[in-house]
């Protein structure tokens, strides 16, 4: 929903469109009191405090048609009409978008539920779990101490500290590999410091140096957090007060915070599985710059907007930030000790900057950036040689099926999907519960299936596999899919149209099972 700031001026002045106001005011999209006269027995009466909240925002203005960096424009209609499709095809339960044009955000619009259990819908306010998309913020509070002179990125990160890195409980397991002598603030930001992404993932669970640090591209959260551990050091400062104070108020991010908030209680989103059922809403209380963040789709736009701008940036830190550090040679983004060579990679000139990856389109450099957790799928893509981006942020785990596709419609832009793991969606169709019915009951063979339909759905369960109630997709009227696992399910009815048995295909293995009730 967009609403035409001219005409809520003029509502303030009448007094006539108070509601339009407030929403305004609330989701964001009017932000400043441009110059108009009013009468001065409106501003006793009515209207001084919302002019003095106008007056402490910064101003943006919604457009109606919004630029793509091919050149062409698109009107808000067809934006609003691309991803309602999208979504209802990929079966995503929530999805957010922001755009910026000219560098300021131009258009911000909320689609599907917060809370699909509670038939809650998502709003421009509605607090959301940042993810991954925590790092590059944290990396522009970090290139501001560089600014101020506070943090060096090439002296190595221990001359900072009060003890050696190993001492700190948090990296004994560093003991007798003196190579954490050698990661810079620089590495850390370009994922480049030889941790692997999170020790937990490993098999061991212990923090190891897999390579020479600032020799290869290792996405690591782990690398991200030692820089916190830093930050916090230097400044005597924990993270949640220093991005208050150097991002969140600066940037008018009223909706933003490391830690969870009481503020946040009243409108925030919950993840979905690829059932779309609800996960459980983790609140945090501990700052951490890899991933703790809850933040809006207007907050979130708007950050994005100031590092475009150079927003309390030198010029130097700014071009610093979307800068290649590091050529990017892995197959995947998840492949350990970056050393293989991709043909596609050189092509796109895929590398990381300081926070953000980088690549060559037709229209110039982009930068971008992912975020994820179960039930969390973000990404964010920009083109600062033509002051565009795009924002997108889902509460539902198919989110990042649809992200080639919505990229490619919104910019004209292909985006490195095959690197990042974001595999399209199936096609599916929707089935009327009539249909679904006959395929209901117990099937047995190599495992037992037992097939339900609960709202409308078709669901199967595997006491065998320790498989709980999820969703079959349909492909036509007999051939379904999973979306959790790769599964395909084909039905067999015999010549009197009765469903006698399913064929599984278990990621190439084809077995059958009966129907037996």
């Amino acid at each position: 929903m967009c609403f035409d700031k001219t005409l809520i001026l003029k509502g303030i002045i009448r007094g006539t469109k108070k509601r339009n106001i407030y929403r305004g005011l609330q989701w964001g999209y009017i932000t400043k009191l441009d110059s108009v006269k009013i009468s001065p027995i409106l501003v006793k009466k009515r209207a001084l405090p919302l002019l003095l909240a106008f007056a402490l925002t910064i101003s943006h203005t919604i457009a109606q048609q919004i630029k793509r960096p091919d050149g062409k424009t698109m009107p808000v209609t067809a934006i609003n009409r691309i991803v309602k499709k999208l979504i209802d095809t990929a079966d995503v339960t929530g999805l957010q978008l922001g755009i910026i044009n000219n560098n300021v955000t131009t258009f911000v619009n909320s689609y599907g539920y917060k809370n699909s259990a509670t038939r809650q819908l998502n709003t421009p306010v509605t607090s959301l779990y940042a993810a991954s998309l925590a790092k590059p913020l944290f990396g522009y509070l970090v290139m501001q101490l560089v600014d101020e002179g506070k943090i060096n990125l090439d002296k190595p990160l221990y001359q900072y500290l009060t003890k050696p890195l190993p001492q700190y409980d948090n990296y004994k397991d560093l003991t007798g590999d003196n190579r954490w002598k050698l990661i810079t603030a620089r590495m850390c930001l370009s994922h480049t410091t030889g941790f692997p992404n999170w020790r937990e993932l490993r098999p061991d669970h212990q923090l190891k140096i897999l390579f020479t640090p600032g020799t290869h591209y290792n996405y690591s959260g782990e690398g991200i957090q030692l820089l916190q551990l830093v930050v916090e050091t230097i400044t005597g400062k924990p993270l949640e007060i220093l991005a208050r104070e150097k991002v969140f108020k600066p940037l008018n991010m009223m909706h933003t915070d490391f830690v969870w908030q009481p503020r946040f209680e009243n409108n925030y989103a919950v993840g979905h599985d690829w059932n779309g059922d609800t996960l459980t809403k983790i609140k945090y209380t501990k700052a951490a710059a890899a991933g703790s963040m809850e933040t809006t789709i207007t907050d979130y736009t708007r950050f994005v907007a100031a590092v475009m701008q150079g927003q309390g940036l030198s010029s130097k830190s700014k071009r610093d930030i979307f800068s290649p550090q590091i050529i990017i040679k892995s197959k995947h983004q998840s492949d350990e000790a970056d050393s293989s060579i991709n043909n596609n990679n050189q092509t796109t000139q895929l590398s990381y900057g300081l926070g953000w990856g980088l690549f060559t389109t037709p229209y110039g450099k982009a930068f971008f950036k992912e975020g994820s957790l179960d039930g969390w799928g973000h990404y964010v893509i920009g083109f600062p040689d033509k002051k565009i981006a795009i924002v997108i942020m889902c509460n539902s785990n198919g989110g990042e099926s649809m992200f080639k596709e919505l990229v490619e419609k919104l910019t004209g832009v292909t985006i490195p999907w095959y690197w990042e793991n974001y595999i399209p969606y199936r096609q599916n169709v929707k089935l009327p519960a009539s249909v679904l019915q006959q395929y209901t009951g117990e099937y047995n063979g190599k495992i037992k299936a037992i097939l339900s339909v609960v709202n409308g759905r078709l669901k199967i369960e595997s006491p065998t596999v320790n498989l709980g109630k999820t969703n079959l997709y349909a492909q036509n009227d007999h051939h379904f899919f999973l979306k959790i696992m790769d599964l395909d399910v084909d039905f067999v009815k015999d010549t009197n149209g009765k469903v006698i048995k399913a064929v599984f295909d278990d990621e190439g293995e084809h077995y059958e099972l009966i129907k037996t009730k």
